[in-house]
């Protein structure tokens, strides 16, 4: 039987990640803070699934509990990193700086732990996976903290895949446009091209099928991103001026 690690598992793209891996026969490490009885990983477990789940507890926030509870992990064929949280900050000239650093721990240091646990334990010609975001490829309102840590995200799987041979397994950074999850349920703005939560767990599962060290999605909006990114400084200024948050 076929393992994968996904952090994040009980609610929205790591929720339709789990269900979608049990259906194909995995084992499957679900990773979360708390398992309720009411919860839908529960239902899961109690349903006609061909796969086995493990509930993995811990807290991002907590690094020894990270490194605790993953130790007790067996040999795994995928891992994806898909936990994280979004916070805005609102008035840059009163900058946050409690709010930048609870974002960059759940975001980018806890990735940190998981990878110094989990590589280990990466079986030969697996993949790993590390949830970045679109917000990464140009600078928005609002986002120094979110943007910040998803474009730590990035740099950090480029660097991976330069020092972990693709022999050993493939690393990939996910780079989703706005997806319809209880966290993007909270944003007060408009989210273009926004899909479903099966959707992009679709597309996450293809481009690990594919092998694709870069898998972005919808691929209309995070395409114009990427161009948007690589314009001359005033002119990408501009549109993200106009791109309201």
């Amino acid at each position: 039987m076929k393992t994968i690690l996904i952090t994040g598992a009980t609610s929205g793209i790591g929720l339709s990640l789990t269900q979608k891996y049990l259906k194909q026969g995995y084992l499957v490490y679900a990773c979360g803070r708390n398992f309720t009885s009411y919860s839908d990983i529960e239902i899961l477990k109690s349903s006609k699934i061909s796969g086995s789940l493990i509930e993995v507890v811990f807290d991002l926030d907590d690094s020894d509990a990270i490194v605790a509870a993953l130790s007790s992990v067996d040999m795994l064929d995928i891992v994806i990193l898909n936990a994280g949280t979004c916070e805005y900050i609102d008035d840059a000239l009163n900058f946050d700086a409690a709010l930048f650093e609870r974002v960059i721990t759940t975001n980018v240091i806890s990735i940190g732990y998981c990878l110094q646990v989990l590589i280990p334990k990466m079986k030969r010609g697996g993949h790993l996976a590390l949830m970045g975001s679109s917000a990464s490829y140009v600078p928005f309102q609002r986002a120094e903290a979110y943007g910040s840590s998803k474009a730590a995200i990035h740099y950090l799987a480029k660097s991976l895949q330069l020092d972990i041979s693709p022999d050993k397994f493939t690393i990939s950074v996910i780079a989703p446009g706005f997806v319809k999850t209880p966290l993007t349920n909270k944003n007060d703005f408009p989210m273009p091209m926004l899909i479903e939560v099966d959707k992009a767990a679709q597309h996450i599962m293809l481009g690990i099928e594919k092998n694709k060290k870069h898998i972005y999605f919808p691929f209309p909006f995070t395409s114009f991103l990427i161009l948007m990114g690589s314009l001359p400084d005033r002119i990408w200024h501009w549109l993200a001026l106009r791109m309201k948050r």
